[in-house]
């Protein structure tokens, strides 16, 4: 068989270049020529690792390949992956389905023969056997065209990993002839003991949107909890660990800090309610708003709480921010909170120095008048305060040795809760963590603190 993958995005190009290394010939179509020349020459627009070198390994054996032409496709693939996006309708919380609905439309009536489209995007429940309907009337005549709903569950930086040894596999199949054609595309998996569960349209649609909302969810309790021990000075660490021993509760997903980002938790729980609402079912997920909130208050919490450690005002002040990305070892800065928190640091008056390790020249596009650094000692270099918001291993392992002679103050505020508090303390350092220690200056009374500080103009 022959496959295409329709989209070059984040899930298109790893979806492609993994199914090449797993021994198929591969086509890959985008509407941009431009994306499309430099994959054509092993080029990856976007950071995710080990991607790269599998992409030009089949870029150069020839088995990878990529067009911008539906009719090249048409003509080439057996099964067309569809990873187009699903961005947020604008003005709404809504999905955005023109780029799916255009692709699924124009591959099968690109089709010369009998196909598979396999969608991979992740789209409101009810999608699927719409878009079924559609590839069905766009077909030529003679030409079969089936539809199949095979969720993606990739994970930024390990996205390589979870495509060919992925925990779990969903297919949303009802007509026999399809799924037989996906148990051959993913006999390998499958052979090897990946758990593989085969529904119905609609349930497939659910579990990628299901398993979001629940980390989302997971993310948000830790937060929200997080406030409390900083409010009465307890440690929000060791309450997750102890809680995470829990077998039915697990560690993962409870480390608190300044929240989630990224192009799928947010977009996905906002969808999640746009949908339910549409079907009349909005009570249901109107937990998902406070999730949601619970997210955002992060973000102004993490700004009132440097602006405490700095006497009350940012105005003027060095801040070194450490992190762009809304994860390590990725570039992306959508809906990143460690962006998010150096604009409005800015925009109150602080002078801030950012450092990403790979996404400055994205977080640049987004806010082109902050300070990107090349260095983390040109970050810290004169700061006042150091923020950590994104843990990449180079923040994790830096030491206060390290940075003593270069900041102007040594304090540094621990967003993601992943240094030793001890170290920085011994080393004459005013360590801060969201959910560890209690602002600066108010350990007689930290809850009456807390709201005087909630009240201020920088948290308004």
């Amino acid at each position: 068989m022959k496959i295409t993958v329709l989209g070059t995005g984040y899930l298109g190009a790893t979806h492609a270049a993994s199914m090449a290394e797993m021994g198929f010939e591969v086509l890959g179509v985008d509407v941009d020529p431009a994306k499309v020349e430099a994959l054509s020459r092993g080029e990856l627009p976007f950071h995710e690792p080990g991607l790269g070198e599998l992409l030009r390994k089949h870029v150069d054996t020839g088995r990878l390949r990529f067009t911008t032409s539906y009719e090249e496709a048409g003509a080439f693939g057996d099964v067309h992956f569809v990873g187009v996006g699903t961005p947020q309708r604008p003005g709404s919380f809504a999905a955005d389905m023109r780029y799916v609905d255009a692709a699924v439309g124009s591959i099968a009536a690109a089709a010369t023969r009998d196909c598979v489209i396999a969608g991979k995007s992740t789209v409101p429940v009810g999608s699927a056997r719409r878009l079924a309907d559609l590839a069905k009337a766009s077909a030529r005549d003679g030409v079969d065209v089936s539809l199949v709903w095979n969720p993606e569950f990739l994970r930024e930086g390990y996205a390589v990993e979870d495509t060919l040894t992925p925990d779990r596999m969903v297919l949303g199949a009802e007509e026999p002839a399809a799924e037989a054609v996906m148990r051959r595309v993913y006999a390998r998996q499958l052979e090897a003991g990946v758990p593989l569960i085969v529904t119905d349209f609609e349930t497939a649609e659910l579990v990628k949107v299901a398993a979001n909302a629940f980390l989302a969810t997971k993310i948000s309790f830790i937060n929200a909890l997080s406030e409390l021990t900083e409010a009465v000075g307890g440690d929000i660490r060791t309450l997750a660990d102890a809680i995470g021993l829990d077998e039915r509760i697990g560690r993962k997903f409870l480390n608190a800090g300044v929240g989630f980002g990224g192009g799928c938790l947010p977009k996905d729980i906002r969808a999640l309610r746009a949908r339910a609402a549409e079907l009349g079912v909005e009570q249901s997920v109107r937990f998902l708003a406070e999730v949601d909130d619970i997210n955002v208050r992060r973000r102004g919490h993490t700004v009132d709480t440097v602006t405490a450690m700095l006497g009350g005002s940012v105005v003027g002040k060095q801040v070194a921010v450490l992190g762009a990305a809304f994860k390590p070892d990725s570039d992306d800065v959508r809906d990143s909170p460690a962006l998010d928190i150096a604009a409005r640091l800015h925009s109150i008056g602080a002078e801030v120095a950012v450092y990403d390790p790979k996404a400055n020249a994205n977080a640049a596009k987004r806010y082109p008048r902050l300070d990107y650094v090349d260095s983390l000692a040109a970050a810290v270099t004169g700061a006042e305060v150091v923020v950590l918001l994104t843990e990449w291993a180079e923040f994790k392992t830096m030491t206060p040795e390290q940075l003593d002679p270069l900041v102007a103050v040594p304090q540094i505020l621990d967003g993601r809760n992943v240094l030793d508090p001890e170290t920085w303390t011994a080393a004459g350092w005013d360590y801060h963590a969201l959910g560890r220690r209690a602002l600066a200056g108010v350990d007689s009374d930290p809850v009456g603190a807390r709201k005087a500080l909630i009240g201020s103009d920088t948290a308004r």
